[in-house]
């Protein structure tokens, strides 16, 4: 179990609310944390194994420039809560950056097809494979819409994940999609956002859309699109309104963490 976030901000930078929302989700993870932003075409991108706190104080998390970008806080699963297994993960051009919750099943076999390939892993874990497969989708299909390569990498995923995009290819989007693992969008005035739970945006917005299982996502400062992940064919899904039950319940959550 692991804590996703990302936001598409209107104006300012990311990084500080990441860092803030990541706090709220860590009792999802506490071995390492991640954050990654885009900014002038570049990836910007900082982790460490330990706590958000303690990383914070050594790298200031909050310094990443960009209003748009993507954070993890992880609890292990494939490979030692070390720095060079924390998310995010990139491709080995640095222009793909992915965080995930879940578990890709199949990831041995999809990193020992992209090794053939000779894409360079750095990581012991499972995520890594997610970034190399847009990467070779791309290099076969050069003209091919970054969508797109996307999502014929996720269909060939197989297990759990909950997982967000980044790419200096499409600096001012986010893309997510899901199965069996939990993602949620908040929707304010001052951007979007995605995580793995609604206590992460609580404070934000009391705002949220609901992504189901076989659902992909695209996140922009207009807003946000639900898409089947199959044929990427629009799925209409209006926000809703949390309750106070919820909000209380969310609240009390936070104040306990």
């Amino acid at each position: 179990m692991c804590g996703i976030f990302g936001c598409v901000l209107k104006e300012g930078n990311a990084a500080p609310f990441i860092r803030s929302s990541l706090k709220r989700l860590e009792y999802r993870g506490y071995d390492s944390v991640g954050i990654a932003t885009i900014s002038d075409g570049k990836i910007w991108l900082k982790k460490d194994q330990g706590k958000i706190d303690d990383v914070n104080k050594i790298m200031n998390l909050d310094d990443l420039p960009g209003r748009i970008g993507i954070g993890h806080t992880r609890w292990a699963t494939h490979g030692a809560p070390l720095k060079v297994n924390a998310h995010p993960h990139n491709d080995c051009a640095g222009e793909i950056v992915v965080i995930h919750n879940g578990i890709i099943e199949n990831y041995l076999e999809l990193r020992s097809e992209l090794q053939g390939l000779d894409h360079s892993f750095v990581s012991r874990t499972d995520t890594e494979v997610i970034p190399h497969l847009i990467e070779q989708v791309l290099k076969q299909n050069p003209e091919l819409p970054f969508v797109n390569a996307v999502q014929e990498s996720v269909k060939r995923l197989e297990g759990s994940y909950a997982l967000a995009v980044i790419s200096t290819k499409e600096p001012d989007k986010i893309f997510c999609a899901r199965n069996e693992s939990p993602l949620v969008l908040g929707v304010s005035d001052m951007g979007v956002f995605c995580a793995s739970d609604i206590p992460a945006f609580l404070p934000l917005t009391n705002k949220a859309v609901m992504v189901n299982n076989g659902e992909f996502v695209v996140l922009s400062a207009e807003g946000y699109e639900i898409k089947r992940l199959q044929d990427l064919s629009p799925i209409a899904r209006s926000r809703r309104l949390l309750s106070g039950r919820l909000k209380w319940l969310s609240r009390k959550v936070i104040r306990i963490l």
